[in-house]
């Protein structure tokens, strides 16, 4: 009976080359490491040896730093009414225009009453008007269609939610250097001010002293000194 053979790995990536399955377990025992199969349809199959919860760990670190970076467009809705007043619209506009640039869709969405639906044509002006009104940051991917009392549109940003916020980052990155300018200036101020003040100082040395000399005998008394 054939002893089965695995193609090993070391922790490194390095080849160790073919051995039998117990010889490849004593060196994982033997190095107070795992032996993991990660390529079971290989002939023979290839196993490396490792630290299994490091690898697990740092697994699970780079999908959760990947979920973060990823970015999912939401659908967001708008409602409106077919007989809204200017206030209330320029507010759902203002939400609208939120929503496009954080990067998300916008589903604009006309409720008729009663006899309103049989005027169609008001609701297209509606939402035409409403395209106009966020071209700037969306464009329209839907245009309007009625389906029994509602009247939609989808409008999709220009940016998408990744661009997003990488310009909102970068607006944040411009305006912390003027904070730091104000910041640098302070001790600017204050260094002026302790220069104003050195300078006011009296000056305390006498201009016309003598240098002091290094012989003692210069300091004694004109008697002593012809002893």
């Amino acid at each position: 009976m054939r002893v089965p053979e695995v193609r090993l790995v070391g922790p490194q990536g390095e080849q160790v080359g073919v051995v039998r399955i117990e010889d490849a377990l004593r060196l994982a025992t033997e190095s107070d490491l795992d032996l993991v199969e990660v390529a079971p349809q290989a002939k023979p199959p290839v196993c490396k040896l490792m630290d299994f919860g490091k690898y697990k760990y740092e697994a699970a670190v780079k999908a959760r730093e990947s979920r973060k970076n990823q970015s999912t467009t939401v659908l967001k809705e708008v409602r409106f009414r077919l007989k809204i007043d200017d206030h209330d619209y320029n507010t759902k506009v203002g939400h609208a225009r939120r929503f496009l640039e954080a990067g998300d869709k916008v589903k604009a969405m006309i409720q008729f009453r009663g006899r309103e639906q049989q005027r169609p044509e008001m609701g297209v002006r509606l939402l035409q008007r409403f395209s106009q009104d966020v071209a700037d940051l969306g464009a329209v991917e839907s245009s309007p269609r009625q389906d029994g009392r509602h009247m939609v549109m989808v409008v999709g940003p220009l940016k998408t939610k990744a661009e997003a916020k990488a310009a909102a980052k970068n607006q944040a990155k411009k305006e912390d250097p003027a904070e730091a300018e104000v910041e640098a200036e302070q001790p600017k101020v204050k260094n002026d001010r302790r220069t104003r003040k050195n300078a006011e100082r009296l000056p305390t040395e006498k201009k016309d002293a003598a240098p002091l000399s290094n012989s003692m005998a210069d300091y004694l008394p004109d008697e002593l000194k012809n002893l």
